[in-house]
């Protein structure tokens, strides 16, 4: 069955039995009621699960690594005190209740995902995991917006290194206030969408690898789940958030709603997009996580298609040789 048949199937897909997976967690925003309900579901359907997130909360950070060389002692306190100033600046959360699964990293969202990868995956299993799951990210990576997200760049480097991965985005509505200990049913609400997922890729899967080479997915989540299908979408030109940098924040309306007076200022500047999408752009994810689940199939790296490089050679043949 080809993979687009598959996610077609999404649309009205039974429980699957599930399989012993090893899967790394991690995410652009810390330790989060989001990861915890995810772990705790992954770990209920019987898979291994290690979590392995930044320290503070990253998000927009993209792709971006620290190449500065080592990691010192943390100056302050991690995200929900997940570690404490003083602990190494990667290494097992130190927060109680966590147990052995949890490690953060004081760097960024792919920082900790080559920690998950190279140290925590290797010292457990001594190979890579079967899958990786960024996310839930709190706040939906859509549009042309994935190119800076931390929990989607994540994916990108771990599908290029051949793991099967995927991007996982909920709404801000599962935002928790700095509470991860205690039940969040949003979170959890989301963590057994995205089980129903893995559990369908297992069956496809059959004892083989969830994805074919060179795909991720990037799967987000609406404001409200009851009643939301699974549908196949594109990336797309459509933009839910438009994003900016403007030589005057405080005079923008969004600034304003959250607190921003000060003017003359510059900086980046976002917010929800005033124009609606054309006909052409109703499958976009954008579009569709308005009221239902958008998993769109993603390329890994920067490389085009064949047809697309032979039409840039016809093109360039008195610069090629």
């Amino acid at each position: 069955m080809s993979l687009r048949s598959v996610l077609i199937c999404l649309l009205a897909f039974q429980t699957a039995p599930a399989f012993a997976l090893n899967i790394v967690v991690t995410n652009d925003d810390g330790l989060t009621a989001n990861v915890r309900a995810l772990h705790d579901a992954l770990k209920a359907e019987g898979h291994d699960v290690i979590v392995s997130v930044p320290c503070s909360e990253q998000s927009g950070m993209g792709g971006a690594i620290n190449f500065s060389g080592e990691l010192g002692p943390l100056k302050g306190n991690c995200r929900v005190d997940a570690a404490k100033a003083g602990d190494p600046g990667a290494g097992p959360m130190t927060k109680a209740g966590l147990g052995p699964d949890y490690y953060y990293v004081n760097g960024t969202p792919v920082m900790s995902l080559l920690h998950g990868l190279d140290v925590a995956a290797q010292k457990r299993w001594g190979k890579a995991p079967d899958l990786v799951l960024s996310g839930p990210n709190i706040g939906q990576n859509v549009g042309s917006i994935v190119v800076t997200s931390g929990t989607v760049s994540n994916v990108q480097h771990a599908a290029a290194r051949g793991i099967p991965a995927i991007a996982l985005s909920a709404d801000h509505g599962t935002s928790d206030g700095g509470k991860v200990d205690g039940p969040n049913a949003k979170s959890a609400a989301v963590a057994q969408e995205s089980i129903r997922l893995v559990r369908l890729l297992e069956a496809q899967a059959d004892g083989g690898a969830l994805l074919p080479p060179g795909v991720a997915l990037n799967v987000n989540f609406p404001a409200k789940l009851d009643g939301a299908k699974w549908k196949l979408t594109r990336i797309g030109s459509y933009n839910g958030f438009r994003l900016g940098f403007s030589e005057d924040v405080g005079s923008d309306p969004m600034a304003q709603r959250f607190g921003v007076t000060r003017s003359n200022l510059p900086g980046i500047i976002t917010g929800a997009n005033a124009n609606e999408p054309g006909p052409h752009e109703q499958d976009n994810e954008s579009v569709v996580v308005s009221k239902d689940i958008a998993v769109s199939v993603m390329q890994v790296g920067y490389d085009h298609d064949a047809a697309t490089r032979q039409w840039f050679a016809d093109h360039a043949k008195e610069l090629l040789e």
